[in-house]
């Protein structure tokens, strides 16, 4: 490290300065990389194959492929997917191969954002992978089962990260007051209680946001008049842009749940009262629009499909929107979820097959049911639906659930017709016969 990486590193923003560099010093994430957990004892033996996080931002994805980097005994290089081409990655590939023959060390590649590569770049780095020229780490805020190439995906081993709880995020920020070295010990703060909560509130889980906001206000708050520079709730508002709930930790979920069962119990009126109160309160609408989303498939599910497609709409207009008209389609998919008729036989279904998948042993599919572009041996007897007008009578689960049902529908609303359709698929079979 010269003079310059130092007096760098002194003027880099808190949440640089406060990034763990070892796995003891790592916040969160316990379920990928606590005590004896595999990704920890492969990052600790330098075994780590190719892997992908992914989870939303300020949760630890970077912060700890750079730990894998210190603690590892191989080369680390880093590109970022928004700046970076197959010309930047084909000269690591070669870089990696060259070392890997030369003197057998091995080179980990982070690639950020990396959902952000197309099929061509993607490519580039398969055979690199399955060749071991590189032990490839992914890192994106988007799930890559959906965001990214088939190819790249079943090559790596995908981590989800998980948001950070709030106790967390407000550990870290008080050791960032008290640290002096790499905190903000030095100033002489006095951070309220009500800001600490306050940060952490504000923050959704992004502990970057949470020391971003810490930061700003230490920041731009004039010393008192005993040199102490004093952060109270006020200033915690101001510098995370966002105003304090008005109500306490236990109004506010009581409020969440008087609001979720008002869209169960179908009365509009209570459903928009509590979402108001919500609102004025200091929730976030997102959260409102979420809850919405949920119940759409929970309470409503295929008595009205189409209440699913109406919450989902006025989420993605809150977001083009925002405030204030962002209100009027919120408002107007919660008086559609609430008037719709409603069934919860989607929820039962998932409950059913997940139960049955948990603790049934595995069975085979069906031959007639195989893909049968790879097999050698002949597939013959699946009947094509089309053939027979969309539809015929045929086996889809294994055998052993053959007369499982875990699809029930209720007889409301559209459900009603799904009955009623396979009742008059039951008479032509009958009459068939």
């Amino acid at each position: 490290m010269n003079l310059f990486d130092i007096i760098g590193k002194d003027d880099a923003p808190l949440a640089e300065r406060m990034r763990p560099t070892n796995l003891d010093e790592f916040v969160g994430q316990e379920h990928i990389v606590g005590k004896n957990s595999l990704l920890r004892r492969a990052i600790l033996t330098d075994s780590l194959g190719s892997c992908i996080f992914y989870g939303a931002p300020g949760c630890g994805k970077t912060t700890l492929a750079n730990i894998i980097a210190n603690t590892t005994k191989s080369n680390f290089v880093k590109l970022n997917a928004v700046s970076s081409g197959i010309s930047d990655a084909k000269k690591v590939i070669e870089d990696a191969r060259l070392d890997k023959e030369r003197y057998g060390i091995n080179t980990y590649l982070l690639l950020d954002e990396c959902h952000r590569w197309n099929k061509a770049q993607s490519d580039c780095m398969l055979e690199a992978i399955e060749k071991g020229h590189i032990v490839f780490i992914g890192s994106t805020t988007e799930n890559p089962f959906v965001s990214m190439t088939r190819a790249i995906v079943s090559r790596c081993r995908i981590f989800e990260f998980k948001p950070l709880s709030g106790k967390d995020i407000k550990a870290t920020l008080a050791r960032a007051v008290k640290d002096e070295n790499k905190g903000l010990g030095k100033m002489n703060l006095q951070v309220s209680e009500e800001a600490l909560e306050h940060f952490v509130w504000a923050s959704d889980g992004d502990l970057r946001n949470a020391l971003n906001a810490l930061e700003l206000a230490a920041k731009s708050t004039q010393p008192n008049d005993n040199g102490k520079i004093v952060i109270d709730l006020t200033v915690a508002e101001q510098s995370a842009q966002k105003k304090s709930m008005s109500i306490d930790e236990s109004m506010y979920y009581d409020m969440i749940s008087a609001f979720c069962k008002s869209l169960r119990g179908s009365d509009s009126d209570a459903a928009l009262y509590w979402a108001e109160r919500l609102i004025q309160a200091g929730c976030d609408p997102m959260l409102i629009l979420r809850r919405l989303i949920v119940h759409s498939s929970e309470d409503v599910g295929m008595a009205d499909p189409q209440a699913l497609v109406v919450a989902t709409a006025a989420l993605t207009a809150y977001q083009n929107i925002g405030l204030p008209e962002g209100k009027i389609p919120m408002y107007n998919a919660i008086i559609y979820v609430c008037e719709a008729p409603k069934s919860n036989s989607v929820v039962t279904a998932k409950y059913a097959v997940e139960e049955v998948v948990a603790n049934r042993k595995d069975d085979g599919v069906p031959t007639y049911l195989m893909d049968k572009n790879y097999k050698v041996q002949k597939i013959s007897g699946y009947k094509y639906p089309h053939d027979y007008g969309g539809w015929v009578e045929q086996q889809y689960l294994p055998n052993s659930l053959k007369d499982e049902k875990f699809y029930k529908p209720s007889s409301n609303g559209f459900e009603k017709y799904l009955i009623r359709a396979k009742e008059i698929k039951g008479n032509k079979d009958e009459n068939k016969k």
